[in-house]
């Protein structure tokens, strides 16, 4: 209103309110990196390259979005990886879980389509339609679709958690980080994910179901004896 007074914040005057203040500042800004501190030290040993990645049956790629109908180029990274372990023999089938909230978004297709031009045959690739955040799609894929073991692919800022999350939800992960230009997508994700980390150990401390369960699938298996044969 015309007139008001602003009344700004004021600093403390005395060197103990100058100490208490840059104390709580300081407890603040630990708190906010604890859960980014754990995701560290409790994926440590689970991140592999795609030369010394353990054999496994099933790949996990999560979604990273789609332009234009296709893979966005963050995406197309992580499926480029996905292949590439699928043509060395590393793995044999790939889950791929994203967003199909609406008709005319539909990443996991949109995946699975780029998986078969890159010399993976489409049955072997397994579509999650409601992988709608990273949680949703770890314990989807162990309640859903059976998934007790996996590789799981994304970029660098992301591995950790996806790594932390599918081991809470009963999935033993190794993850292989996608190398990425530093640029400004990188950067921003590097950035969401200090605060994502934090969803990521209320997730794990409070286990939510996800956004939509629904009934177990057998695409996996199929797929996993398909490759069998």
């Amino acid at each position: 209103m015309p007139g008001m007074k602003i009344r700004r914040p004021r600093l403390p005057r005395t060197r103990a309110g100058q100490r208490r203040a840059v104390q709580v500042l300081a407890a603040l800004c630990v708190l906010a990196l604890l859960p980014a501190t754990w995701l560290y030290l409790t994926t440590a040993d689970r991140l592999r390259t795609t030369a010394d990645v353990p054999r496994t049956e099933v790949a996990v790629v999560f979604g990273a979005g789609l332009w234009g109908g296709e893979p966005s180029p963050y995406l197309a990274h992580r499926l480029d990886v996905a292949a590439a372990l699928y043509r060395a023999g590393r793995i044999k089938v790939v889950l791929v879980t994203g967003d199909n909230s609406r008709k005319d978004y539909d990443e996991p297709d949109a995946m699975r389509a780029y998986l078969a031009r890159h010399g993976v045959p489409r049955e072997r690739v397994v579509t999650d339609y409601a992988g709608f955040d990273t949680w949703d799609s770890c314990v989807r894929a162990k309640k859903i679709f059976g998934v007790d073991r996996a590789v799981l692919v994304s970029q660098g800022f992301h591995i950790r958690r996806a790594v932390a999350l599918c081991q809470a939800a009963g999935v033993t992960s190794y993850g292989v980080g996608v190398d990425a230009k530093h640029d400004v997508t990188w950067y921003y994700g590097g950035t969401r994910e200090v605060f994502a980390a934090g969803k990521a150990a209320l997730d794990v401390l409070f286990r939510p179901d996800p956004t939509f369960l629904g009934p177990k699938e057998q695409g996996v298996t199929k797929a996993l004896a398909g490759a069998r044969d």
